[in-house]
Order: C-alpha cells, then structure tokens, then sequence
C-alpha cells in the first residue's frame, strides 16, 4: 500500500544583510589591514646647545719696572762735575773697635800738573758714630803760650757751604797737591757709638771730583771695625 506523501519540511529564510552594513563592515575590516600598527619611536632628548664661555682675555701682567739699586747707608752723590787729574788713595783706618784713632788717607797725583786744592767728603751723618776732624780741639791752642794757631788743613766745612758744598756733608780742604807729588793727611778720630761702620770719602779738587788712576770717580768706600 503506497504511503501517503509528506510535505517537506520547511528551510528557514535566508534574510540578506542591507547593503549598507556590508559595506561598513568592508571599510573597517580594509583600514584595518592596509594601516599596520606601529610602535611609536621615542623621540631622543633635546640635546642642550652647549653654553659658548666667554673668552676671558688675560692681561700680560706688567712689566715690572727695573728698580734703582738702594744707595747703602752714609753715601754720596757724585758730584756733576769731573776733574781729570788722576790720583791713586789708599785709607788706612787706626781705629780700635771700643775706642778713638784716626784715618790716614794718602794721596798720590800721577798727572802732570797739580792741584790746586785737595779736598776729602765724607757724610756728615757719620758724626752719629764717628766724628772725624783734622785736630783735636784743645784750649791750649787759643792760651798764652800755647803752640802756634798754624794749620795744614784749607778749610772745614759742613754743608751747604758758600763755595758750593752740598747739604748733608762734611769737605775738608788740605791745600795744593804737586804734580807727581804726594799728601798724607791724618784725620782724627772721636768714636760715639761701638760697632763696625762704612762710609762713601770722595776726593776732589775743588768741587769736582777726581779721577782714579784706573779711570773711575775719586771715590772709596771706608770700613772702620
């Protein structure tokens, strides 16, 4: 017996997408793809501009200017003017260490023609420790009977003199010296302080002082223990 036929069974609809959120679906899915992530490179830190110093321009430090040599202690100017005749001097101090003496000074002209007036200097400050002088003062020079006022010695001037001697010296003058001849001339002296000392005796003839036989200013320097 032939059954009877059965209706198929229904098949649910397909229900179609609209076709605008296909589309939308489409566009995100493709910028999806063609944008690939990236990881962002970290930017490297601002690099400081190094800080430009200002030049500092050292100075040359100055030039230190040559100072004089100091003069040392009881000396003397030379005078401006110079006289040619030529001397040779030898100073022999006879001064004892806690007591009085003299000075010999010898004088020898080796020129040709004389001078007409020897005259030795010495500081005047020299006094404070030795008082030089060309005798020793005495009431029997000037008393009845007492030996003659006669001297060897022109003149003993203490500065500033009327004949041109400087402040702050002590010239003795001792006459003409002959040419080729010699002058021993003792100076006596008084001794005010103990100690060694030294101190400048020109040689002059007049006011202008002398050459030595070696060609050089009259000058020495005197040292008494």
């Amino acid at each position: 017996m032939t059954e009877p036929m059965r209706p198929a069974a229904a098949r649910p609809a397909r229900v179609a997408a609209p076709p605008t959120s296909v589309a939308l679906v489409l566009a995100l899915l493709t910028a999806c793809v063609a944008q690939p992530s990236t990881t962002p490179t970290p930017s490297p830190p601002p690099t400081a501009s190094p800080t430009q110093q200002p030049t500092v321009e050292g100075s040359a430090p100055p030039s230190a200017s040559p100072t004089a040599t100091p003069e040392p202690p009881l000396s003397l100017d030379l005078p401006t003017e110079r006289d040619r005749h030529r001397v040779t001097v030898e100073v022999v101090p006879e001064v004892p260490a806690d007591g009085d003496g003299r000075i010999v000074v010898t004088v020898t002209n080796q020129s040709g023609s004389r001078v007409d007036e020897l005259v030795l200097r010495w500081p005047s400050q020299l006094g404070e420790t030795l008082y030089l002088a060309p005798f020793e003062p005495s009431q029997q020079r000037i008393a009845d009977g007492g030996p003659p006022l006669w001297q060897e010695w022109t003149k003993w001037v203490l500065g500033p003199g009327e004949r041109g001697e400087p402040a702050g010296t002590i010239s003795l003058g001792w006459g003409p010296l002959l040419a080729g001849g010699t002058l021993t001339i003792p100076i006596l002296v008084t001794r005010r302080t103990p100690g060694p000392v030294a101190f400048d005796l020109q040689l002059l003839a007049g006011e202008a002082i002398l050459t030595l036989d070696g060609g050089g200013p009259a000058e020495v320097r005197v040292s008494v223990p």
